[in-house]
């Protein structure tokens, strides 16, 4: 049985849909590699923000909990 024709929504191609395809259904395989971008820096979080992780986490935990448990008043 052949595998169904599609159409490549970003550049056009028509390719064959296999079953071990990586990727989008709707891309083509070059349309569907990621683009390696290089890694990412790490820590990119603490070096836009000056404050300690402490205190981040610290309101991150609160804002969770306000969201958690408000009152439906």
């Amino acid at each position: 049985m052949p595998f169904p024709i599609k159409t490549c929504v970003v550049c056009g191609e028509e390719f064959e849909l296999r079953p071990d395809k990586p990727g989008f259904a709707n891309r083509c395989p070059s349309c569907s590699e990621p683009e390696d971008s290089g890694p990412e820096p790490k820590g990119t979080e603490a070096a836009l923000d000056p404050r300690s992780a402490s205190e981040i986490n610290a309101e991150r935990r609160k804002a969770m909990r306000d969201l958690l448990y408000r009152k439906d008043s």
